[in-house]
């Protein structure tokens, strides 16, 4: 079990979500060793990457959290965000076939956001 903070921006995004659905999307949130593996066997978690770059996604419902792992293993939350307004931005994006961690790994607009997330001051 890792150390988890939310940054600004990911905080925002938490505390705009109702609040049982917050318990239940904290509560199911669980990063281990094998959440970290290229390939983890949970389908609930993903890894995205581009040129170099890591970040891994954890799928709860209708929620998405993308996250970064830092070398003391603290957890940091860069981007919480609701299924729909992912899909309308792969739409609007108009990203390709794959699934949905390639798709992200390919969009600039994606990594936008993370960098703006990486950014944020954490809370």
């Amino acid at each position: 079990m890792h150390q988890i903070v939310f940054n600004e921006i990911s905080a925002a995004e938490l505390s705009a979500i109702p609040t049982l659905e917050q318990l239940e999307l904290v509560s199911a949130f669980k990063v281990d060793e094998d959440c970290l593996k290229d390939k983890p066997s949970d389908k609930r978690f993903g890894v995205v990457e581009r040129d170099g770059r890591k970040i891994y996604r954890f799928r709860s419902k209708d929620y998405r959290i993308y996250f970064t792992l830092e070398e003391d293993g603290t957890v940091v939350v860069q981007r919480l965000l609701h299924a729909d307004s992912l899909n309308d931005f792969l739409f609007r994006s108009g990203i390709g076939k794959g699934s949905e961690d390639q798709k992200l790994g390919a969009s600039r607009s994606f990594w936008k956001l993370i960098d703006d997330g990486e950014h944020a001051n954490r809370k």
